[in-house]
């Protein structure tokens, strides 16, 4: 499973460092580009097994809206007929308890469930004001929390970006996981900027293609999890390199392990 929030142009090197991953599924929590239709065109062409849904950067910023009709958000939620966190909760509940019977359901949302904390460096914590606050999403938390009550459905992982790891103003970095009721785990997949550019190596200048393009190397991130038997099993923030047609793990961070039981 890999969990992937794009905030970068979605180009042939960035397709190799995903392949390089050898993942069963992707998850891309939004955020394309500031309605950057290729680019979600590009995304939605690819054949790879994948789920995406848009972030506010996506959404909103070209149309041109009159004073006197509907607010540019409202005017999306009216349009999935979502009036209220209430509605909005229901219909995240109702589609996760359609899942087939004995299946574990893995959430994806742009950003995450309030709850978890109103510390800045908290996973979905206000980075950009004085006094901090939880700047999660109350219909997410209802949802998971009626589910969790009311059904047997196991939810293992919530995946969600939005909230940079980089806080604001250089205060340091957000803390990325969180765990709720019933073993589950909350995953903040923003790491932002994406991309790192390096210079390429004299080798890889010399042995290029005759006519080819020279394009420096670049470092990808990716957040990745192993999910297993509706367990998670690991999570790693991870950075690949590529360089022309060469894609290579450069580094790996280990952000949570699940702890085995003593044999």
């Amino acid at each position: 499973l890999l969990s992937v929030k794009c905030s970068q142009i979605w180009c042939f090197l960035q397709i190799l460092a995903v392949c390089h991953l050898l993942f069963a599924l992707s998850l891309l929590a939004g955020d394309y580009g500031n309605e950057n239709v290729q680019l979600v065109k590009s995304i939605s062409d690819l054949q790879l097994p994948k789920a995406a849904i848009l972030g506010n950067h996506d959404c909103w910023h070209t149309h041109q809206f009159s004073e006197k009709k509907a607010d540019r958000v409202r005017l999306q939620l009216e349009r999935y007929g979502v009036n209220d966190m209430a509605g909005s909760a229901k219909k995240i509940y109702d589609a996760a308890a359609g899942a087939p019977e004995g299946n574990s359901v893995v959430l994806l949302a742009h950003n995450g469930p309030t709850g978890l904390g109103s510390r800045m460096d908290d996973i979905c914590g206000r980075d950009w004001v004085p006094g901090a606050g939880d700047h999660g999403d109350p219909d997410l938390e209802r949802a998971v929390s009626d589910l969790q009550r009311e059904t047997g459905v196991s939810i293992p992982l919530v995946v969600f970006g939005h909230m940079h790891k980089s806080l604001a103003y250089g205060r340091g970095l957000r803390k990325m996981i969180a765990f709720g009721a019933n073993d589950t785990i909350y995953l903040n997949g923003a790491v932002v900027p994406r991309v790192r550019y390096a210079q390429a190596s004299p080798s890889y200048e010399q042995n290029r293609p005759e006519g080819s393009v020279l394009v420096a190397p670049t470092s990808r991130a990716f957040t990745i999890v192993d999910l297993s038997e509706g367990r998670v099993e690991k999570i790693s923030e991870v950075w690949v390199l590529v360089s022309g047609a060469r894609t290579e793990l450069e580094e790996e961070t280990i952000l949570y392990k699940h702890p085995r039981e003593h044999m």
